[in-house]
This record gives structure tokens, C-alpha cells and sequence, in this order.
């Protein structure tokens, strides 16, 4: 179904063509092609204001999600109608990854991709709040990264490699 994508800040540039690609293509390897999904480029202001009412942790951050349905990691939601073919909507902090970019040297249209890969999974039921979800998590976002980098000659890992 549908990719909406909105650029919510003016900071920092965003080609947003190879960003939409690169979540299409992503949405595709989890299955998920059929599901709509919000994704907003936010500047370090809103996602400080996001990340303090729902998470208490009022610093701008990479990336939230918000999940239109409560599943279990890697299940597909089941609608009973069409309003609910929506996965839900991601938020990535492009200027902190901007800044994070600048900092590490990294690609930041690569980084975008694997943030936004980090976001689709949450919005499909995974985590990383124990060391078992998040090796879950991280062996899902591999192998829908390895998907990525088959389709576009990329080499994307996740982000998370040393979180646990």
C-alpha cells in the first residue's frame, strides 16, 4: 500500500526518492508491502518534544515509532477492514542522525535507511529492552538489510551491534 513521507524540518537537506526505495523495499522484505506506513523526517526540536511525552526522555533522538497495532515481534497485524492496513508511523531524527553522521564519518542516506529498518521492526512488535529481544530484533533487521544491500549493492548493517 501507501508510503507517506513528510519532511517536518528544514535543517538538514533529505533526498527523499532513495529514502522511499529504501523503506518500499524494506516494508517488501518484512511482508509487509500491503501496510501503510507513516514516516516524518524531524528535526532535533520535535523528536525532543516527542521523546518527553511518550518516553519521558525529553533529548532529541534517531528515531521513534509508533505502532498502529500490538503484535507479537515479526507477526503481521490481521485488519478486520481496510483503515486498518496501517503499520503506524515512524519519526526519524534527521538532524541527530545528521549530527551523528558528521561526528562518525558514516553515510547519512545509508544511516536514514538503517534507522528507518530499525523503526519498521518496532512497528511490527520487536524490541531491545532484554539481551533475547534484542538479538531477535537484530537478526531481523540483518536480514532485511541484507535484502536492502542485494537490491541496491549496498553493505547495511544495523546500528545496534554493540547494544548488548
Amino acid at each position: 500500500m501507501s508510503l507517506v513521507l513528510r519532511n517536518a524540518q528544514r535543517v538538514v537537506p533529505v533526498r527523499r526518492a532513495p529514502l522511499r526505495r529504501a523503506v518500499c523495499a524494506l516494508r517488501a522484505a518484512l511482508g509487509a508491502s500491503r501496510f501503510d506506513v507513516g514516516l516524518v523526517c524531524a528535526s532535533n526540536g520535535l523528536m525532543r518534544r516527542l521523546n518527553g511525552a511518550y518516553r519521558q526522555r525529553p533529548e532529541p533522538t534517531d528515531v521513534l515509532s509508533f505502532p498502529f497495532h500490538r503484535v507479537a515481534a515479526g507477526e503481521l497485524p490481521r485488519p478486520s477492514c481496510r483503515d486498518e492496513y496501517n503499520l503506524g508511523d515512524i519519526f526519524l531524527g534527521v538532524e541527530y542522525i545528521h549530527q551523528q553522521c558528521r561526528a562518525t564519518g558514516e553515510d547519512f542516506d545509508g544511516v536514514l535507511a538503517v534507522t528507518a529498518a530499525h523503526g519498521l521492526c518496532h512497528l511490527l512488535g520487536y524490541q531491545h529492552r532484554t539481551e533475547g529481544e534484542w538479538r531477535q530484533m537484530y537478526q531481523k533487521e540483518v536480514e532485511i538489510l541484507e535484502e536492502l544491500n542485494r537490491l541496491t549493492g549496498a553493505s547495511l548493517r544495523p546500528l545496534t551491534a554493540g547494544l548488548f
